[in-house]
């Protein structure tokens, strides 16, 4: 959402010609008498004696002497800019100039103003050339986006604002003069008119698989936490959450599309802390060890030790006052993962034998944590055919992420569309899509 940036603003004037000098002649009676400025065009072929003809621009050779292209471009060239400046000054000095002559210095004026990057100079030249009335119809878009991109540069932008309106109005709608348009509303403060302005836009993109600008989302959801639309907000985070994620975006939309979303379980604490360990690459030291723990208390030590081991490679774990308390949760976790390792067998018959699928879908989440998902996944698909459980929903979003481990990325969204309770189940679920649909996300997903 930065400012456009006066290079760019240079380079832009030369790619559509607004600063090249328009061809100069001189008229045929300034040549034949110093003192006349406009000349009388010849008789059109075929044209009745005396009949009024239209009278050609033209500029006197004083002017032309002073502001011949075949001089100035040389001077251009070779950056000696003081010239040009002293030969655009005399020309401006010139008594009774027509409104061509005119128009012609500040065309000069233009150039000059673009390759010395003088803002005031291509502002002045600009207003006074689309005021000329000298342009063709073809031409005045340039002029007038160039202007509208000059009033950007300097913060004005209700008359940045008013021009940019006045392209699309015209008919003039590309992506410079739009999103032009949006960045005034932005700078001026009027959040509300982006939010209403971008949001179609984005969803058209995102319709159309484009992959809408970082640049452009960022200020779409800054545009809409400003205007306290939470709607559009969490849209605008979910969209950086897609398709630029990092630890920020990921970290406020789990705390918003779930932990602060009313309504919300606390019993689905270590799900949500799953997630975010998966979208997350580095965590608070106290989401390590929170997340180690309760798998812990639930029977999943492999799991807790995966989550230690990886706080501990990041170096949020093992440096800070906590250090030796971090130490000894990993220790713990690291011994019960070996034990768990080799009894886990054992518990497949009382889990096979239970009125309940919870043993089975508990099973399979240590097998699936121990990275056996061949073991792990039909388990808890067994358990959740079976029933009586405590939470569906929770048995489903545990088959999801086991999916998700394994790389089946297809059957864990699917199972994850499933997910529709309330609680937090549901939100959990869709930001799990969210990551799964860009899967360079985290590194911790694949743990």
């Amino acid at each position: 959402m930065s400012q456009i940036r006066l290079a760019r603003f240079a380079l832009m004037l030369a790619a559509i010609g607004l600063n090249a000098a328009p061809a100069l002649t001189q008229t045929a009676a300034a040549q034949a008498s110093k003192s006349a400025t406009i000349p009388t065009a010849p008789q059109a072929p075929g044209a009745a004696n005396g009949a009024a003809q239209p009278k050609p621009d033209g500029v006197r050779p004083e002017l032309l002497k002073l502001l011949d292209p075949a001089t100035i471009k040389p001077l251009m060239d070779a950056k000696n800019y003081t010239e040009v400046q002293s030969r655009i000054t005399q020309a401006d000095a010139i008594a009774d100039k027509t409104p061509y002559e005119t128009y012609v210095v500040n065309r000069m004026k233009l150039s000059l103003g673009t390759a010395t990057n003088n803002e005031q100079m291509q502002q002045s030249a600009l207003e006074a050339v689309l005021a000329s009335g000298k342009l063709s119809d073809a031409e005045k878009p340039n002029f007038t986006l160039a202007l509208a991109t000059t009033y950007y540069n300097a913060k004005n932008y209700p008359k940045a604002i008013e021009l940019y309106k006045q392209l699309q109005a015209s008919g003039v709608n590309t992506d410079q003069v739009n999103n032009g348009l949006m960045r005034s509303y932005y700078f001026s403060g009027d959040y509300a008119t982006v939010v209403k302005m971008q949001g179609p836009q984005l969803d058209a993109e995102v319709k159309a698989g484009k992959t809408p600008a970082d640049a452009e989302l960022r200020m779409y959801a800054s545009s809409a936490n400003k205007a306290k639309d939470d709607a559009a907000y969490m849209r605008g985070l979910e969209l950086l959450a897609t398709y630029y994620p990092n630890d920020d975006y990921w970290s406020d939309l789990i705390n918003r599309a779930v932990l602060r979303k009313a309504g919300y379980d606390r019993s689905f604490d270590t799900d949500t802390l799953r997630l975010e360990f998966a979208a997350v690459k580095k965590m608070s030291p106290e989401v390590y060890t929170d997340l180690a723990e309760l798998a812990l208390k639930d029977g999943f030590p492999t799991e807790a030790k995966k989550v230690m081991d990886a706080g501990f490679a990041a170096n949020v774990l093992g440096t800070g006052s906590g250090a030796a308390a971090e130490r000894q949760l990993r220790d713990r976790a690291t011994k019960e993962a070996a034990s768990d390792a080799k009894n886990i067998a054992s518990g497949e018959a009382s889990a096979t034998k239970s009125k309940t699928g919870a043993g089975l879908v508990n099973l399979g989440w240590a097998y699936v944590t121990m990275d056996q998902f061949d073991k792990g996944i039909p388990f808890i698909e067994q358990g959740i055919a079976k029933g009586s459980l405590k939470s569906t929903d929770e048995a489903k979003l545990r088959l999801g992420m086991a999916y998700a481990r394994a790389g089946q990325k297809d059957k864990a969204i699917q199972t994850f569309q499933g997910v529709t309770g309330k609680g937090g189940a549901a939100d959990i679920a869709r930001c799990w899509i969210i990551l799964l649909n860009h899967p360079n996300t985290g590194g911790a997903s694949a743990s």
